[in-house]
């Protein structure tokens, strides 16, 4: 119940100060000199304070994480964004695991209903191949993917293994991205800042996902679940082999 315990005490902090609200494009537009100044200052620690913000994006479920990961190529590189990103992800998702380990974990899966129970079997079936896919390929929500491989028996090292290959081709891709995203945000920037200067408060930046996921980058995603899946289809095809013979 520890998990638990404090999980729920770090969402009260988060919700209670609206920090929830802080994990959007339009934060970095209007700080970004400051941020750029302090990590050029103080790099170490400003890896530190994003892997802690981003561990609690993903324990907290808060939407917005893929931005967290292409601001983590913006500030940091590709690769030390990209893995403080994938490292930052792994732990988030891991203290959901634990979490779900408890009854209130089950309580929650079962209000899923039957997608939840296709996750259960595939996990039951080959874990870490099922799991890997499912990093790979985001077809079910995330938080979900979380909860039910720990109902399911899965054991905390294939989850934690599944969980950090999986993510590392989509965090080093949208940390890639986010080497150019001056360019990227360029004209949604213009935009925002001609909104702001007209004193209004309702400006928002024209940004989003959809801006990141290009055919390349989708189709490189794709040929990795493809390779992820090969052992799920020599499993299948060993049993139906079996039943043959």
């Amino acid at each position: 119940m520890l998990p638990l315990a404090g999980l729920v005490c770090v969402a009260a902090l988060v919700f209670g100060m609206g920090w929830h609200r802080q994990i959007a494009p339009e934060n970095l537009v209007q700080h970004r000199e400051t941020i750029m100044a302090f990590v050029a200052a103080k790099q170490l620690t400003a890896i530190s304070i994003f892997m802690a913000v981003y561990v609690v994006a993903v324990a907290l479920s808060l939407p917005g994480s893929w931005f967290l990961t292409v601001s983590g190529g913006f500030l940091f590189g590709t690769l030390a964004g990209g893995g403080a990103a994938a490292l930052a992800a792994t732990i988030g998702a891991s203290v959901i695991f634990l979490v779900a380990r408890s009854a209130f974990g089950e309580h929650l899966v079962r209000r899923a209903g039957p997608m939840a129970e296709k996750l259960a079997q595939g996990f039951r079936d080959n874990a870490f191949s099922y799991l890997l896919f499912l990093r790979l390929v985001p077809v079910f929500p995330f938080f979900l993917v979380n909860l039910v491989p720990a109902v399911a028996g899965v054991r905390l090292r294939t989850f934690v293994a599944a969980t950090a290959v999986g993510i590392l081709p989509g965090a080093y891709a949208f940390a890639f991205f986010g080497t150019g995203l001056d360019a990227a945000l360029a004209e949604p920037a213009a935009a925002f800042h001609a909104c702001m200067a007209q004193g209004r408060t309702d400006c928002r930046l024209d940004f989003g996902v959809r801006d990141v996921l290009q055919p390349k980058l989708l189709f490189a995603l794709f040929a990795l679940c493809v390779v992820a899946l090969v052992p799920v289809g020599v499993k299948f095809w060993a049993r139906r082999r079996q039943r043959v013979i």
